[in-house]
């Protein structure tokens, strides 16, 4: 088995929803990382990235063992099932991208998983019936998790406990959800904007499904205002933790630019109410402005 193996001991994973962004070097990457590089990198600082782009297009078997190559045994790559098998008209256990899915994916090992179910808007109570077919029909080697967007599910009525129920008993997650940092947001910069057009609005309910309660926090670009929305996932991820979870948290931010500084902002929070947290590693990037030659004069 690979990514069904539980981890040996609870921890954070901390990560952002992706790791292929070039304005991270010189801070996260060193500044002349390249694409390797950076995934590298990315691997030694974070433990978790948001596998965003498998939704649109898988990587090839080549790309995938590159990357397996460049990550830790520890890491997790939180995959999304392709939007051909979950945003038609019903979910399709036999379309063909599945299947790839699982073909092309498969070099990560254990470093796949929780694999990640989105479900469109329009995926309401009245369809809950395919999913535990669904579910079920899916390759017992891997940990999954699943995101609904449609608001009757966040009601606390019996639609949501349905769901959350038949979630908890096959021990898959349901990946929360938090945009409140972005829709408080006062800027009016063209990337905020964009964030606050494409990402849902929706009520935040802390729910712990199986081992690895899942968190998605989309932020605004003042990294100092979205602590107030982040402290009580702090004492959340602390109760997991104590509770022998391993709380998984990617950090958004428009254009993800101050993603990582924002983990960080995190993980320091977090580090105050739990000294025994292992410290987040050095940045890459930083090290090397620390150790590079003082640019003198000759005299």
């Amino acid at each position: 088995m690979f990514s069904g193996v539980p981890d040996p001991s609870p921890r954070l994973l901390l990560g952002c929803p992706l790791w292929a962004e070039p304005e991270w070097r010189g801070a996260l990457y060193s500044s002349t990382a390249d694409a390797d590089e950076r995934l590298h990198q990315y691997g030694q600082v974070f433990d978790a990235v948001e596998g965003n782009t498998t939704f649109y297009a898988l990587p090839t078997l080549d790309t995938v063992r590159r990357w397996a190559s460049l990550l830790p045994v520890g890491f997790r790559f939180c995959a999304k099932l392709p939007r051909e098998v979950s945003h038609g008209d019903r979910l399709d256990l036999h379309h063909p991208e599945l299947q790839r899915f699982f073909r092309h994916m498969a070099p990560l090992e254990q470093r796949l998983g929780p694999i990640w179910l989105q479900l469109p808007a329009r995926f309401g109570p009245q369809h809950l019936e395919e999913l535990p077919a669904f579910l079920d029909a899916l390759p017992g080697d891997y940990r999954y998790a699943v995101e609904v967007r449609h608001p009757h599910f966040f009601l606390k009525d019996d639609r949501e406990r349905r769901l959350n129920r038949l979630l908890h008993e096959r021990g898959i997650e349901r990946v929360m959800f938090d945009s409140r940092g972005l829709f408080a947001s006062r800027h009016t910069d063209p990337a905020t904007l964009d964030a606050q057009s494409r990402k849902p609005r929706l009520p935040v309910h802390a729910v712990a499904l199986a081992e690895h309660p899942t968190v998605r926090f989309i932020a605004g670009l003042d990294n100092s205002q979205s602590l107030h929305w982040l402290e009580p996932w702090v004492a959340k991820c602390a109760q997991w933790l104590g509770e022998g979870r391993s709380p998984m948290v990617f950090m958004h931010t428009p254009d993800n630019r101050l993603a990582p500084q924002l983990a960080r902002l995190f993980h320091a929070r977090l580090a105050e109410r739990l000294p025994d947290l292992p410290p987040m590693p050095d940045w890459p990037g930083e090290l090397e402005q620390a150790y590079a030659p003082e640019q003198g004069g000759l005299f």
